[in-house]
């Protein structure tokens, strides 16, 4: 009798699910980044400026933003980017797609970018200064002239203005540094002198004249004149300054390169106390202590540790670091300062220790893991050679474990650098324009307050006076936000592949 044949026997549906929750989360991350992209890159292309002509004759100059239905469900609305805040008092406008009568883009429209008042929307009329008024065709190009002389009397002025600081905080403890600062002085007031006296004569669309002065205006262009390369040079010109500018306009306008430099010296310095803790405790956990009730019991206090809700840590810090500590070295050191304190208040170093003790049970746990994988026979074919137990450690254990402590610190990495309720009690800023590193001794400064990327991504987003203006500028800083922590875990990666293929990758249990 032949039997039936039986079919092979598999390992069932979980092989495919598995691998389908991967290519899910592998599509999600996706999704996030491409949004992220196009909702934060895309902010600083030149968008076209529409001239809207309503039903009503009125028009309105302006970057359409997005379409929605009515409440009622019976048409269509658009709302536009109108800036003019000065002339308006508001920058964004609702229209109905039935009250749109016309819609043009015409070459002449220009946007400026302002320190005051947002940008402008309308026509370019003159330029005026001390030498006389360009007006017509030839106002265009003589503004861009200008326009990049300004830039660079602004940079120089700026330039000179960090140079006065430090010598303002020298001038306490050294008069003589009052002539350097008077010279300095001097020269700044007179670049602003040569950057005042031009005076931009603008009309909005619907006739309404303004004098702006030069001096506020960062940029000028003409959108719907530029050519696709032109364009592209301005978009990457947006993104450095972005980049490399301080913020403005409350967060809602300008760059984030104090938060950026805040954040990985933040992570950095969190990542030298955090190592050599974690490293010692995961050492004397499982090679040095005996392994009985009073270890485990240790074990269980720091896994327990690592689930801890971060604000609670920022708390301890601020009690403990802040006050007890900062306070302490305030009375013996800057008594002369009380009671403006310099250590007793929030600070790079306290964040930085914060979220070392928040992060140090991830890196205990790892390193421990990583010596648990060291075979035994590694450790006592090393004493045998007559190896003291310090050796053994120091030059046969520790060196393969290296890429088990690189995972605790990768892990450490990714969640400091996103952390924000901590930071806020323990020396995160809204504003920190002077990032904490400088000329003068000691050239780090420990104590002073920082800016942060995920602090300042919650208060553009949260405390701005205009969330949807700021909008765009939160998804660019939290795409800014995962390409550091990217960047930072990748050089821990790269350092952990060499070490892993240096030793020897170490069994797995």
């Amino acid at each position: 009798m032949i039997g039936r044949a039986r079919l092979p026997r598999g390992e069932g549906p979980w092989p495919w699910l598995a691998a389908g929750s991967v290519a899910l989360s592998l599509l999600l991350l996706a999704g996030l980044l491409t949004l992220l992209a196009v909702r934060g890159l895309g902010h600083f292309w030149p968008a076209p400026l529409s001239l809207v002509t309503l039903e009503d004759g009125r028009q309105l100059a302006g970057q359409a933003v997005r379409e929605e239905r009515l409440p009622d469900g019976a048409g269509r609305e658009r709302l536009y980017l109108t800036a003019n805040r000065d002339l308006d008092g508001a920058i964004w406008t609702w229209v109905t797609r039935e009250e749109i009568a016309d819609e043009r883009r015409p070459r002449e429209l220009v946007v400026l970018e302002r320190a005051r008042w947002g940008n402008f929307h309308g026509r370019l009329l003159a330029l005026e200064n001390a030498e006389g008024r360009v007006e017509g065709a030839a106002a265009w190009p003589a503004l861009q002239a200008r326009l990049g002389e300004l830039a660079a009397l602004r940079a120089e002025r700026d330039r000179l203005r960090d140079a006065a600081v430090p010598l303002m905080r020298r001038l306490e403890r050294d008069p003589g540094v009052a002539a350097e600062l008077a010279r300095t002085s001097d020269r700044i007031r007179a670049l602003q002198a040569r950057m005042e006296g031009d005076t931009l004569h603008l009309e909005s669309v619907d006739g309404r004249r303004l004098a702006q002065p030069l001096a506020q205006v960062l940029g000028a262009w003409r959108p719907n004149a530029m050519s696709p390369p032109q364009k592209l040079a301005a978009w990457a010109s947006g993104v450095w300054r972005f980049l490399s500018e301080g913020p403005r306009a409350a967060n809602t306008a300008g760059g984030v390169w104090p938060a950026i430099f805040g954040t990985v010296l933040m992570v950095l310095l969190m990542s030298v106390v955090v190592t050599p803790f974690g490293v010692l405790a995961a050492i004397y956990l499982n090679e040095v202590a005996h392994q009985g009730r009073f270890t485990r019991l240790v074990r269980i206090a720091v896994r327990n540790l690592a689930g801890v809700p971060s604000i609670v840590y920022g708390v301890f810090g601020l009690g403990v670091f802040v006050y007890g500590i900062g306070g302490t070295l305030d009375e013996w050191f800057f008594a002369d300062q009380l009671p403006s304190p310099t250590f007793g208040t929030g600070g790079l170093l306290w964040a930085s220790l914060t979220l070392a003790l928040l992060t140090l049970p991830v890196v205990i746990v790892a390193t421990e893991e990583g010596l648990a994988r060291v075979p035994d026979h590694q450790r006592e074919g090393a004493l045998a050679l007559g190896a003291t137990r310090m050796e053994m450690l120091t030059r046969v254990v520790l060196p393969m474990t290296a890429p088990a402590m690189l995972t605790g610190v990768i892990l450490a990495i990714a969640r400091a650098a996103g952390e924000v309720a901590p930071l806020m009690l323990v020396g995160v800023a809204k504003l920190a324009p002077q990032v904490p590193v400088d000329g003068e001794f000691p050239f780090l400064h420990l104590e002073r307050k920082f800016m942060h990327l995920g602090y300042h991504i919650y208060d553009a987003a949260f405390h701005g006076g205009d969330v949807q203006a700021a909008l765009p500028l939160v998804y660019a800083t939290a795409l800014l936000l995962v390409l550091v922590i990217l960047v930072l875990n990748l050089t821990a990666i790269f350092l952990r592949h060499h070490l892993r293929a240096r030793h020897g990758a170490l069994p797995r249990r």
